[in-house]
Order: structure tokens, then C-alpha cells, then sequence
């Protein structure tokens, strides 16, 4: 068991404010687990627009000060709590969340429901990939649009890391797929991972090419990354219907409520932890069914060592070309 008096490096947050506010320390303890908790040596964490608006302070859940950020962890299990039946030292795993922060050498986490075994097909910059992004492309397009086989989807952001994920579990449910990228690489790269068609935000008409693409049906889903940004555009482009399914939004945007009424659309909010216990297994369950399968395959984008954890928050804020997951390399 490791003791209290070992030490890693760590991210730590004191104050709530902009990427300035994630301190590197190198004499933070190693967390030891409990009863029913594991000990993850951190091969890989991911980088996620969630935990941006955290350290600002403008999130809807603040973490206690000080805390470590970081969700999406891929490592090897180092020591198990004395309850712990299913894992065991050595084991390769991800998480959805952790106890103790994954942007860290270390961290301890819950071993009943948001830890899960990585495949061997998978790398750990993969099994970083996978929490945050796969687990709400699922809850969005099944949980909340209730999507069925035949629909149409069309995924904003989709060369990012939800946008992938998006992309791929719709192709996998035999719907439509249509993505939106901003760079000629990402573009590739959704054509590659599920999208049928690909259309780019950066063109004057790209709307008008969406409509033209759809026809007068419009589109059944939109996953929506950007809301403040597109969602005014998003009700004119649904179905009768149709559903905009918002998982990020950076601020207020005015709409015309009429939009939604004479096509009876809905606007959905998704929001990953309010999922239950039983919800997170139900969706562990398919996503391990799809990296079996094959069609579960994360991108992975920008890499940063974890002294560089601000400027990668600073690129996640600003750059909206970044194409594929951005991972923090522990190990």
C-alpha cells in the first residue's frame, strides 16, 4: 500500500479565474485508497471544455478550494481498497470521475461505478478519450434525443472529442450523420470516424448548403457544442419535431420562441452527472460492446505534458480548429 509520506505532482487549483489559476506542485500526497476505492497511477488524463468553466467559477457545481481538476484518467491500477472484488493491481482502466483529481501522478476513485477495464486494442491516450466525451455523446443522442434508425443528426464540433464520439454512435444506430468542422484535417477526419456528409461553419452559406443537403424535411437532431452561438440557427434547421440537444453553451443567445412552435421542436440541456448509478453501467455496457466491435475509436488531438496544463486549457478556451481529443501525459 503506499504510504502517506510518498509525494507526486499535481495541479492544484486555489482560486477560481482563468487558465492562470492551475498551479503544478511536486509535494502533493498520494491519496490512499479507501474501503471501496482504487489507487490509478495516471498514464493519461483528458482535457475537456467542462473543466474550463469549473476553475472559472462559472459552472453550475464549484469544487471546494483547493482541489485538483480532471476526469477523463486512463492508468494502472496501483492498490485496492480492502472491499475491492473487481480489480486488482496491474489492471488497465478508465474513468468517468475521480475523488482526488486526475490532472496528477496519482488519484483514487470509486470502484463501484466509474471505473472500467481498457481493452488491449486500446492505448492509454485512447482510454483518456473515452469518459467525458463518449459517456455524453450516448446520454445526448439515446438518453435525451432518443434518436431511432433511420433519423438524421447533424453534430457541431464534430471533429472534437464529443463530436467524434457523436459521430461514431450515431453511424453505429444506423442514423444519418452530418458533421460540421472548421479545418480541411478535421473535415477528413469526420468523414472518417461516421459522418455521410461534412459541412464547413467557416463558409457564408454553409447553412444554406445544410438545408439544401436535408431538404424541406430538415434535420431530426442537432448536438449542439456551441449553443450561444448557433442555437438561433439550430430551430430552423429541424424537423417536425426535431430535437437541438445542447451539450456546451459560453453564454446567452436571443431566440424566437416561435421557432420551436409551428414544428413543435425541443430544446434539450444534457448535462453527463446527472446521470444515475444504473445509467453510467447502461452506457459503460454499450461502449465497451463498441471498442469489442471495432467502431468505438477515439481521436486523439493536441498532447501536453502536464507542466504545460494552461497553455492546453488556453487552446481549449480559443482555438475552436482543434481536431480530436487533447490529452495530458502523465507517464
Amino acid at each position: 500500500m503506499v504510504t502517506e509520506q510518498k509525494l507526486m505532482r499535481a495541479i492544484r487549483v486555489f482560486e477560481f479565474g482563468g487558465p492562470e489559476v492551475l498551479k503544478l506542485q511536486s509535494n502533493v500526497a498520494i491519496p490512499i485508497p479507501k474501503d471501496h476505492q482504487v489507487l490509478i497511477k495516471v498514464q493519461a488524463c483528458g482535457v475537456n471544455p467542462v473543466e474550463t468553466y469549473i476553475h472559472s467559477g462559472t459552472y453550475s457545481r464549484k469544487p471546494l478550494l483547493p482541489y485538483t481538476p480532471g476526469l477523463d484518467v486512463a492508468g494502472i491500477i496501483e492498490a485496492v481498497g480492502e472491499s475491492v472484488s473487481a480489480f486488482k493491481k496491474g489492471d488497465r482502466v478508465f474513468t468517468t470521475s475521480t475523488i482526488s483529481g486526475g490532472y496528477a501522478e496519482y488519484q483514487t476513485l470509486a470502484a463501484d461505478h466509474i471505473v472500467y477495464t481498457l481493452p488491449e486494442k486500446l492505448d492509454f491516450k485512447q482510454g483518456a478519450a473515452i469518459g467525458i466525451p463518449y459517456f455524453t455523446a450516448y446520454r445526448a443522442l439515446l438518453h435525451s434525443a432518443h434518436v431511432k434508425a433511420g433519423e438524421s443528426v447533424l453534430v457541431h464540433g464534430a471533429s472534437g472529442g464529443v463530436g467524434i464520439a457523436a459521430c461514431q454512435i450515431a453511424r453505429a444506430y444506423g442514423l444519418q450523420v452530418l458533421g460540421i468542422a472548421g479545418t480541411e484535417e478535421g473535415q477528413k477526419i469526420v468523414l472518417q470516424n461516421g459522418a455521410h456528409e461534412v459541412f464547413n461553419h467557416k463558409e457564408a452559406n454553409y447553412i444554406d448548403k445544410i438545408k439544401k443537403s436535408v431538404g424541406e424535411k430538415g434535420v431530426d437532431v442537432i448536438i449542439e457544442m456551441l449553443a450561444n452561438v448557433n442555437l438561433s440557427n439550430d430551430l430552423n434547421l429541424l424537423s417536425h419535431g426535431g430535437r437541438v440537444i445542447v451539450v456546451g453553451s459560453r453564454g446567452p443567445i436571443e431566440i424566437n420562441p416561435q421557432d420551436t412552435m409551428a414544428k413543435e421542436s425541443s430544446i434539450i440541456g444534457v448535462a453527463l452527472y446527472s446521470s444515475t448509478k444504473e445509467e453510467f453501467q447502461q452506457f459503460a455496457a454499450v461502449l465497451q460492446a463498441g471498442m469489442e466491435i471495432g467502431w468505438l475509436r477515439p481521436v486523439i488531438g493536441p498532447q501536453y505534458p502536464l507542466e504545460k496544463v494552461a497553455q492546453a486549457h488556453e487552446d481549449i478556451i480559443h482555438n475552436s480548429g482543434v481536431t480530436g481529443k487533447m490529452i495530458l501525459l502523465l507517464n
